[in-house]
């Protein structure tokens, strides 16, 4: 009788199935075999947890680098609510979202994918940045006590989605339980206006907007499991009705407000880069407007000005350039206000700095009606 390793019961368990993977193996590119890599210098980028980003330029110095990254998928039970509900999250690197990753256009990522043995599942990661074997999720499946590294070469200049894929109906398990994150790909020299100005910023917000869904007991309460796999069939069962129990940002229902809110100043210019792996999203300030807008990702398109709210397609990342120009409270949210409210898809910014009253005034405190 043959005996299934643990990594044959894994890939053939009906919950588990993966989509067809293209075999790289026996395919080798013309250009890999000619082009000599050892001659760019490596940097090994720190991941940070958002919405923090890693120190970079603004603007590439010299011939393209290989920019090394490890990301470890991590199972754990986290809280999303002022309730206590708790789900089953997958990670990358144990946040939700996962952690922003930064080059600029022709570097080379080359990155590494760790699946702990404490781990239940297989895992991969699909980079919406990357070209070629379903966006890297070819060549990084790992199951658990598994690492692989593959390496890209970063053509397109923007913000792009990351999320794990393994396949079939696991792929939206994975992505609405916070498996997902941000890429950005930096132009060469930096970013422009639409007449090709330079623009820089003092700072960079990475937004990840997650979409939850949270079975109820009889009662109408949140389910609480006991394992990852307790949670499956449960998880499917809410997931095939198409709302969900939460939107947030940041992992969990108002995460970024009261002491943890953002915070800026008056005459400090954000590079807020907002991603949604799952679910069209609506980005907008409260108080402020994206004074250069990038709504489909793309830096390579001219930015939009002055736009209010821009419309975020599921699966993609956007980018809005603001300099505060008041202090005070802000409010940046899905402007789908049930989303924003009643879920929790709502951050705020406090902003210190001198207030200006040629851009608002009080001309009269609330009173009684005067005839």
């Amino acid at each position: 009788m043959q005996t299934l390793t643990r990594r044959q019961l894994l890939q053939t368990s009906g919950a588990l199935v993966a989509a067809p993977l293209l075999v790289q193996s026996g395919i080798k590119s013309a250009q890999a075999a000619t082009l000599d890599l050892s001659k760019l210098k490596r940097v090994k980028q720190k991941l940070v947890a958002p919405p923090a980003v890693p120190k970079h330029d603004q603007v590439a110095h010299g011939a393209p680098k290989i920019i090394e990254v490890r990301l470890v998928a991590e199972e754990k039970q986290i809280t999303i609510d002022g309730d206590g509900t708790k789900i089953w999250a997958m990670t990358f690197n144990g946040t939700v979202p996962g952690p922003m990753i930064v080059c600029h256009q022709d570097d080379y990522v080359e990155l590494t994918l760790v699946n702990p043995e404490s781990n239940t599942l297989e895992h991969n990661i699909d980079l919406h940045a990357s070209t070629g074997s379903l966006g890297g999720g070819g060549l990084s499946h790992v199951l658990p006590g598994e690492e692989a590294t593959f390496r890209f070469k970063a053509t397109k200049a923007g913000v792009f989605c990351y999320h794990c894929a393994p396949g079939g109906e696991m792929i939206p398990l994975h992505v609405t339980s916070g498996m997902a994150g941000t890429i950005m790909v930096l132009p060469r020299n930096g970013l422009t206006d639409a007449n090709g100005n330079s623009v820089t910023y003092d700072k960079v917000w990475h937004i990840g907007e997650q979409d939850y869904y949270v079975p109820k007991d009889e009662d109408g309460n949140f389910k609480s499991y006991d394992e990852l796999a307790d949670a499956m069939s449960d998880t499917f069962d809410i997931m095939r009705e198409f709302v969900p129990s939460h939107v947030v940002i940041g992992g969990s229902a108002f995460a970024y407000t009261g002491d943890n809110a953002l915070k800026s100043k008056v005459g400090e210019t954000v590079l807020i880069v907002h991603m949604q792996a799952n679910n069209p999203s609506q980005p907008h300030l409260i108080g402020g407007h994206g004074d250069l807008v990038w709504a489909d990702g793309s830096f390579e398109s001219p930015p939009r000005s002055g736009l209010e709210t821009y419309w975020l397609a599921g699966g993609s990342a956007g980018a809005m350039l603001y300099t505060f120009r008041q202090p005070g409270l802000y409010v940046y949210l899905n402007h789908n206000l049930i989303k924003a409210i009643l879920a929790g898809a709502a951050a705020h910014i406090q902003v210190a700095g001198k207030w200006d009253d040629d851009l608002m005034t009080q001309v009269k405190k609330a009173g009684p009606i005067m005839n």
